[in-house]
């Protein structure tokens, strides 16, 4: 029985310290992203995003229709 309940506490002050790490992380987390610029670990080209113009949209409409009949 004394086993169970040394288990039954370990596992509990085992998952209290992955919450209280897992807050620190945030806080620390949104501490920096107030002051630094994000670590960029990737360097990639990203494509700006754009909209469709109304010209474009009305020329894929017919098709956009054409294939929710379908």
């Amino acid at each position: 029985m004394d086993q169970a309940a040394v288990f039954l506490a370990g596992s509990i002050l085992t998952a209290l310290g992955f919450i209280v790490v897992f807050i620190a992380i945030v806080i620390i987390n949104n501490i920096l992203s107030k002051y630094w610029k994000p670590v960029k670990l990737w360097r990639f080209e990203e494509h700006p995003s754009r909209f469709a113009s109304q010209e474009e949209l009305d020329r894929i409409a017919p098709v956009l229709d054409e294939n929710k009949k379908h």
